[in-house]
């Protein structure tokens, strides 16, 4: 018998202390994955966690539940801006697998990226997680907590292009979440 064949009740974590409607949630969303309805993830996140840590972001779900793989970074330039000194231009193309992830982190400088192919989903620390598609583009404050990245298809690659501003000197383009440059 396969697991979605088994009764809903079966199929529920053992979660001491916890109602029995949240851990059926749970393992509705967590059998559907990306295929889940945004709404019913987002109705689940938000009533069970706040917008700055959510209980069921793509983030969560992915630490305590599988490890998944990663995303890969290869930088492409860094140059130093004539106009702004101190400062430099970095440009990166950052690559997903399918499935691949990025755990919480923040940039030391401004960030504006442009997906060139596939689908990467976002979400900044205060917003709502986002889709983005070949040729939209998302800009990230510095020190901004970027909560999570990841390819939601299971089967497509996806990458976007990255330019970063920071200070000169080509450093780390990534800070631990706990971590700010300032």
């Amino acid at each position: 018998m396969t697991p979605l064949a088994l009764p809903l009740r079966a199929r529920l974590p053992r979660l001491p202390g916890k109602p029995t409607m949240l851990a059926a949630m749970a393992v509705v969303s967590l059998t559907l994955g990306p295929a889940a309805p945004r709404s019913a993830i987002d109705w689940f996140s938000g009533m069970c966690g706040s917008r700055h840590d959510p209980l069921l972001s793509s983030a969560s779900l992915a630490a305590g539940v599988t490890s998944r793989p990663a995303s890969t970074v290869k930088v492409l330039s860094c140059e130093a801006l004539p106009d702004a000194p101190g400062k430099s231009v970095t440009t990166a193309i950052v690559e997903f697998p399918p499935l691949g992830f990025t755990p919480a982190h923040r940039h030391p400088g401004s960030v504006t990226a442009v997906v060139l192919e596939g689908t990467i989903r976002s979400q900044l620390a205060g917003g709502a997680p986002v889709d983005y598609v070949s040729g939209q583009t998302w800009f990230e404050p510095p020190d901004t907590l970027h909560l999570f990245a990841e390819n939601p298809d299971p089967t497509h690659p996806a990458r976007f292009l990255a330019t970063f501003i920071a200070d000169t000197g080509c450093g780390n383009l990534v800070l631990p979440p706990d971590q700010v440059s300032r």
